[in-house]
């Protein structure tokens, strides 16, 4: 295939070529009049299973021949290397470790806190596989020169020095990596003595990794062998790959790892062929872009190089930058633009290292329909089982709350093994009472009582429910019982009840999700006795994070032409459109992660990998593909916290266009961002227009039969503020569901302040006890501990009373000088018989003078309504005047109201009194009945939020109202109802 050479053989492709098609195509060109056999003989290794399968399709789709043999790169090394001992499992080296450094931490508490574990077996395994890669001892590291550093080597070393025990141990079960090494070592040690002599092409690598450039090296020195490269940057000067020689210094350039590789088989930049002549898709783009990617210390080329680069408005006719306004208008735009290539029938994929916009991407895609082919596809732990299994094993080391039992009991995969539909209407009426009896933690003898109450026969599913939910707590136990009741439980909720005998799983383990569940979880089953004793909360915090580390890929499920890829992809793949996602600092490059245990000086010292490697593959994967026969470039200008950085390698792309305007830069890259502007455009305008048409502000007329015939005085403040919610409670009969937890609201403030008081003044009036600030403290410990179950809210409460009990103790000095306290939670009602309307009323506190004129309180846990709000709104105070006077309450004549007060009890406490002298009783009992008369005779429309103290008040009916669709300066849309 190849002709004798002396020199290592290196070929590369150019920055945006198909990498796969012209591989094949330079495959069948070296093969061209050979016998057909020749081909077969040939090897090509490649590094991911996509590249693989491209590959092998190009082949299928003619003309017809014979296939080379193509394989992956663990395949191979697996195949030549059977006499090594199998690779331990990824799961079994992190048991084995959290082990060792348990042990650790329990003679060494101070090292690192205990709920650590597993992170740092994690982070450690990671670097024992990094140092297995690239060939770097637990010797170079223990003998780092660490004078200048800190105190945290010294605690690092703690944990290093398990690490020769561990290593050791892992000779006659090396990890992936360290097998792999070894496995590349004896293949090349072998090849020294007996070269193959078939052709062996190892192609798609950047050589990132040691134990990869090793065998790049070793396949590109055979008789026959040959490397091929991706993006390979023909543009760049010789003289510039110069700069390139220091790791610290260049390691974040696009190709610094060809040009170590190039230093390392001792070949000139020059020596590198082109693999196959086909031309890049724009290579005045690839010129462009590899002037701007030019390292630091030259970036003054710029100004030599830049006037050659000739007119850029054709360089970038292709090119789009989109800069959207938030990371959602990104996504959507990106989602419009690969709708519209589904259309054409384009190959479009998007490429971006941001798993959330991808997420979000695929969710504005299937408004549409289009399900994109997601090669990273999901992880584990997000899908349908490794939820179900989160939620499940939550109840081994958490009390069980109402939350936690309907998340489950309304889970997918709940009860998924027959009758399904009874197990959701049952959960339906479970819901509503938890709701309206506040049950904050349900338990089985509450569970069966009200199950016994009810019509059907729910004692099969009670008994099931009880069975799987309740009394799970578990302490300490080992970890293969763990497991194994956890999926036990697991299988049990999943099926629903079973008769006598019967075993099943539901839907758990069905579909792609479920399956890949099976093989995590048998991973951890074969190696779980490796644990030993763990607690159910470092149980469910081990779970949660191997999940974590699975995915579900479905590659049959996705649209064949619209794609995302990882930046992986972005190397070896090609598409007729490109779109590069998410091109912020922090996003794409990544911002490196923090290592715990080595810095950068003494990773480079010890040949480990630099944080700057990383940002140099994300920069090569850029500059691949951005070479694309049409590319679009997108970020968001902000993110949900705060303004974006654009990523550097947008940053360098700007300011050289800017820079040329003798080359038309500025008109080029407006051109780039007007392309843009058109999709973004229309983005804005299918988010603005509404999928039904906008509401108007309500103001419904029910028919006279309909209307509400009896109402409290607390609600008249909202008849008159808010008309259209006393039309949806009394009308449509809706009222708002109950809260699913219940918790420390006003509402409980309300009730438990007044019990409070209520008691205190009770207790003085018949038992001639004092009211002091003791003693007001006294009854609201007792009162806090029997209604709040919440030690935070008792301790918050308990203070705001303390706080406002010097309030209450002068205050009632001054009532008792002046009345009596006579009743408590009085009640009374009144009729408007011409109109056969009836106001209810209850009052808080009713005294009463020697000369028998009464006295109404109502208590205020928040500011009291002032004068003129209780003028013109809030006239509950007001309304008991007249009622008191007309009517009077249970128990208690009708008689002259000499005073109505607010005792407000909130952060300022004061007493406002009711404007009675300006509003006398009989005033007042004639307005409301004319406001009354308004809407049961006149036809009245209840106009939604008529009158809101603010616009940020929020009404329990505005959703139902569709406010939000309309304003408070649009004018109320009468509708006469029938």
């Amino acid at each position: 295939m190849f002709e004798p050479s002396d020199t290592p053989r290196v070929f590369a492709l150019a920055p945006g070529v198909d990498f796969p098609e012209a591989l094949v195509k330079g495959l069948r060109a070296r093969f061209d009049g050979k016998p057909p056999q020749d081909i077969a003989r040939a090897q090509v290794i490649v590094n991911t299973a996509r590249m693989a399968r491209r590959i092998q399709t190009l082949f299928n789709n003619g003309p017809a021949t014979l296939l080379p043999r193509i394989q992956l790169l663990g395949d191979f090394a697996n195949t030549e290397s059977a006499d090594l001992p199998k690779a331990s499992s990824p799961i079994r080296q992190r048991f084995e470790l959290i082990q060792l450094i348990t042990r650790l931490l329990e003679q060494q508490p101070d090292l690192a806190a205990r709920a650590s574990v597993y992170d740092l077996a994690d982070s450690l395994a990671s670097l024992f596989d990094e140092m297995a890669g690239e060939g770097v001892a637990v010797d170079t590291i223990e003998t780092l020169d660490v004078a200048d550093q800190s105190g945290h080597w010294a605690r690092a070393q703690s944990f290093f020095a398990i690490a020769r025990h561990f290593l050791e141990d892992l000779e006659s079960a090396p990890g992936a990596e360290a097998r792999q090494r070894r496995a590349i070592e004896a293949i090349i040690a072998r090849w020294e003595t007996a070269p193959p002599t078939h052709p062996i092409i190892l192609v798609g690598s950047t050589g990132s990794r040691g134990t990869m450039q090793l065998l790049m090296r070793a396949v590109a020195q055979l008789p026959q062998g040959a490397i091929v490269l991706p993006g390979f940057d023909f543009d760049m000067p010789a003289a510039t790959w110069g700069h390139l020689s220091t790791a610290l210094e260049s390691e974040d350039h696009p190709q610094f790892r060809y040009h170590a590789l190039l230093a390392s088989l001792d070949l000139p930049i020059k020596a590198v062929q082109t693999w196959d002549p086909s031309p890049a898709p724009s290579p005045a783009l690839n010129r462009l872009v590899s002037l701007a990617l030019r390292p630091a210390p030259v970036t003054d080329q710029w100004l030599s190089e830049g006037p050659t680069l000739g007119d850029l408005l054709p360089a970038t006719t292709d090119v789009t930058l989109v800069e959207a306004t938030t990371q959602r208008e990104e996504a959507l735009t990106i989602a419009a633009r690969m709708r519209k290539a589904a259309e054409d029938g384009q190959t479009c994929a998007l490429i971006t290292p941001d798993r959330m916009l991808t997420r979000q991407v695929t969710a504005a895609l299937d408004r549409w329909g289009i399900v994109p082919d997601d090669s990273a596809g999901q992880p584990l732990q997000l899908s349908p089982p490794g939820r179900f299994l989160r939620h499940v094993v939550a109840l081994f080391h958490q009390k069980l709350t109402s939350e936690m039992l309907l998340t489950l009991l309304k889970h997918p995969l709940t009860h998924s093994g027959a009758e399904r539909g009874k197990h959701l209407r049952y959960t339906r009426e479970l819901e509503l009472w938890l709701r309206r009896k506040g049950v904050t933690y349900p338990e089985a003898e509450t569970l069966s009582a009200w199950a016994q109450a009810q019509k059907d026969d729910m004692f099969e599913w009670i008994t099931w429910l009880s069975g799987c939910f309740c009394d799970q707590l578990r302490t300490a136990s080992d970890m293969a019982d763990l497991l194994e009741a956890h999926l036990l439980l697991s299988q049990k909720i999943a099926h629903g009840p079973q008769e006598d005998g019967e075993t099943g799983s539901g839907a758990l383990w069905q579909e792609a999700a479920g399956r890949a569940a099976v093989r995590v979880l048998a991973d951890i089953k074969d190696h779980a006795p490796v644990v030993g004793e763990i607690s159910s909360t470092d149980y469910a915090d081990l779970i949660g994070a191997l999940l974590s580390r699975g995915e579900v890929r479905d590659r049959d499920a996705g649209h064949p032409h619209i794609l995302i890829w990882g930046t992986l992809e972005a190397r070896v793949q090609g598409a007729d459109l490109v779109i590069l996602g998410g091109l912020n600092e922090g996003s794409w490059p990544e911002a490196p992660s923090p290592d715990p245990w080595l810095n950068r000086k003494m990773r480079h010292d010890a040949g480990l990998l630099l944080p700057e490697r990383r940002i140099g593959l994300a920069a090569h994967d850029f500059q691949q593909a951005v070479g694309a026969p049409e590319v679009w470039i997108t970020r968001a200008i902000r993110s949900d916290e705060a303004e974006t950085v654009p990523s550097r390698w947008i940053n360098r792309l700007i300011n050289l266009l800017g820079g040329l305007p003798q080359q038309n830069g500025p008109e080029a890259l407006a051109e780039m961002r007007g392309r843009a502007q058109v999709w973004l455009d229309r983005v804005r305008a299918l988010e603005t227009v509404p999928l039904v048409p906008a509401a108007k502000r309500p103001s419904p007329t029910p028919p006279a039969a309909a209307r509400p015939r009896k109402l409290s005085v607390t609600e008249i403040k909202r008849l008159i503020r808010d008309p259209y919610a006393i039309y949806a409670k009394h009308v449509l009969r809706l009222r708002p569901l109950d809260p699913l937890m219940r918790t420390p609201d006003a509402l409980l403030r309300g009730i438990v302040v007044h019990e409070v008081l209520e008691t205190l003044i009770k207790e003085s009036r018949d038992q001639d006890i004092p009211v002091t600030r003791a003693r007001i403290l006294e009854i609201s410990e007792t009162v806090l501990a029997q209604n709040v179950p919440w030690a935070t809210a008792r301790a918050l409460w308990l203070a705001r009373l303390a706080r406002v009990s010097d309030h209450i103790v002068h205050g009632e000095e001054r009532r008792r000088k002046r009345a009596i306290p006579l009743a408590f939670e009085a009640e009374t009602r009144a009729r408007i018989e011409e109109l056969d309307f009836t106001l209810t009323a209850k009052a808080d506190r009713i005294d009463c003078t020697e000369k028998g004129d009464l006295i109404l309180y109502d208590y205020k846990t928040g500011a009291p309504p002032s004068k003129d709000e209780q003028t013109y709104f809030d006239k509950q105070l007001l309304l008991e005047a007249a009622m008191a006077e007309q009517n009077g309450f249970k128990d208690i004549d009708p008689a002259q109201v000499a005073d109505a007060i607010y005792i407000g009890l909130g952060t300022t406490p004061k007493d406002q009194p009711a404007p009675l002298a300006e509003t006398p009783t009989e005033k007042v009992w004639e307005e409301f009945s004319t406001l009354i008369g308004h809407y049961l005779e006149d036809g009245k429309g209840f106009t939604s939020r008529r009158a809101m103290q603010s616009e940020r008040d929020e009404g329990l009916y505005d959703q139902l109202a569709r406010f939000g669709e309309w304003d408070a300066t649009d004018e109320p849309a009468p509708e006469e109802l029938t």
